[in-house]
């Protein structure tokens, strides 16, 4: 009798929950099921994060013998100069394998794709690239490359984001809100920061703070930071020094001065890589450099300048907590700026993968610390702890590299644990940031995007564009508003057309130009074949879909 109930009843609850499925799917996540998908999304993104900072370890530790990965350089004095150099050129040739097996350009994904994949592509970004730009980069940072590991952990988020949108056909406004909780959840995870977890999301990756998704980004963000401390507890990256204090107010002319020198180190830093970016592509191309070789000659690099100078390698803590703690001499610092400019670049231009943000880290505390010390010098009486000016600067370069004043300011309190001295780091980020958006487009990410003729940093009004394509929005030559055929080819022969495969991008500048009320769309044929006429798009049609796409945007981020 008791089978005979349970039974049914177990189906009933089968049934109910495919019924549940279908509707998830076809409809979309209530909000309160969205929290809970948010949260799931959360815990997996802080497991991503984890995973990958764990192997990053785990094939340090066999590589270099190293007992502790946060002080690697200090190993590898003991390791034979031709290890230093071998082991970065055959990471390198493995990154540029997998690079070449997963994506179809081998260009490792980064921060910038999970931009651009919330700006244009409804929160979804490449799933096989992801992946494999991830197992890149995973091998890159293990085997002496200079870049960070927060790059490929937001990447691989959105993979995990993506993953899910496709799993219950989310909208644009889910499909986002979910990238950006991937993201907070990731970031949590890897700098065990919830609160900058979840504003790195907003300012960062979604650039809103829409309240329809601080909710469940910062549940996102909560639970990657849960994920970090049952590992690692409840510590912080670096520790600083207990006496960080601050002449009040005396003080504060310095700190302007040093976000103005930071931003100037930022512009300059990131500058540095583009110009590697388009040297190593052109040095490729007269060469004739197979994808998988780049890599591999840029680790020949990197390992040449390690055997002298091991500081380089990897992600730098060890030489940033130097920095914090004072440790480094005026000479050291200036040098080791130089240095890991260098090999930064150097790594990304030889697409080794690996992201930005411990870089400008590293970076940012050693100018601090250099112009603390002739800051100090020169007014000892009325100065504080040199070591405070490192904590400033490491927050205004990297804020400046990102273009994300806020919640680079909460990842520095968070990393190091020092609320106190929040007014001199908030007055040197506020003032590079301001100076080094106007000398790139506006951060490292929108300046690689924009870079790519990707539009986002000048705003939705540019990059809308781009979402909408010509063939969508086009009358076909059989629609009965369609223009007439003779004058769409007197409009061809002069010149005045777009392709089929085009979108609103191209085509509105050649409104605003012809002054045309509407242009023929057409494919180009071969040499013998003639072009074949698909219709014409409308002006009118073209601004009342823009205009829509405008509202909508506008509606979502003041929602």
């Amino acid at each position: 009798m008791t089978s005979s109930y349970i039974r049914p009843l177990l189906k009933q609850m089968q049934n109910d929950l495919k019924t549940a499925w279908q509707v998830l799917r076809v409809k979309g996540p209530g909000e309160i099921q969205f929290w809970f998908i948010a949260l799931i999304v959360g815990v997996g993104a802080g497991f991503a994060a984890l995973g990958f900072r764990m192997g990053i370890e785990a094939l340090q530790t066999a590589i270099y013998g190293a007992d502790d990965t946060r002080t690697l350089h200090s190993y590898l004095s003991d390791l034979s100069w031709y290890w230093i150099i071998s082991i970065p050129v055959l990471g390198g040739i493995v990154s540029g394998l997998l690079l070449q097996w997963f994506t179809p350009d081998g260009r490792a994904r980064s921060v910038a794709d999970v931009i651009e994949g919330a700006s244009l592509h409804n929160g979804r970004v490449e799933q096989r690239a992801g992946i494999g730009s991830a197992l890149a980069s995973l091998v890159t940072l293990s085997t002496g490359g200079s870049s960070g590991r927060e790059g490929p952990v937001v990447h691989l988020a959105g993979v995990i984001s993506t993953w899910v949108s496709n799993r219950i056909n989310a909208s644009g406004i889910t499909g986002r809100d979910l990238l950006g909780c991937a993201v907070a959840g990731a970031v949590s995870a890897s700098f065990n920061a919830p609160i900058a977890g979840a504003l790195f999301a907003l300012e960062v990756v979604l650039r809103h703070f829409a309240v329809h998704a601080f909710a469940p980004i910062v549940i996102a963000s909560v639970a990657g930071t849960v994920v970090n401390r049952l590992q690692f507890g409840n510590v912080t990256e670096f520790v600083l020094k207990q006496n960080n204090e601050m002449q009040f107010y005396i003080e504060l002319p310095a700190f302007l001065i040093l976000g103005l020198v930071s931003g100037l180190v930022a512009a300059v830093f990131m500058r540095s890589v583009f110009f590697a970016e388009q040297a190593g592509n052109q040095l490729q191309a007269r060469w004739n450099i197979p994808d998988w070789l780049r890599p591999g000659l840029s680790g020949l690099v990197l390992g040449v300048i390690a055997v002298f100078f091991p500081h380089i390698i990897g992600v730098g803590y060890e030489t940033t907590s130097a920095a914090l703690t004072g440790k480094l001499l005026f000479s050291q610092a200036i040098l080791f700026v130089i240095l890991k400019c260098i090999a930064v670049a150097v790594t990304f231009g030889g697409r080794m993968g690996g992201g930005i943000f411990s870089p400008s880290l590293m970076i940012g505390a050693m100018t601090g610390l250099a112009f603390g010390m002739v800051a100090t010098s020169i007014f000892p009486s009325v100065s504080g702890e040199e070591t405070l000016y490192a904590l400033a600067g490491m927050g205004a370069v990297a804020a400046a590299v990102l273009g994300a004043p806020i919640s680079t300011t909460l990842i520095v309190f968070e990393l190091t644990g020092d609320w106190q001295t929040g007014l001199a780091v908030m007055v040197a980020v506020s003032l590079s940031t301001a100076l080094a958006s106007r000398l790139v487009d506006r951060s490292f990410f929108l300046t690689q995007l924009e870079r790519r003729n990707i539009h986002i940093a000048a705003g939705p009004q540019a990059w809308l564009l781009a979402t909408f394509s010509v063939a969508d929005i086009m009358r076909d030559r059989t629609d009965e508003n369609a223009a007439p055929e003779d004058a769409c080819w007197a409009l061809v022969e002069q010149g005045i057309y777009v392709d089929g495969n085009a979108t609103l991008e191209a085509a509105m500048p050649i409104f605003d130009n012809s002054g045309a009320d509407f242009i023929p769309v057409l494919t180009l044929g071969g040499e013998d074949q003639p072009p074949e006429l698909w219709g014409a798009i409308f002006e009118v049609d073209a601004l009342h879909v823009f205009n829509d796409a405008l509202k909508e945007n506008a509606a979502e981020e003041h929602s």
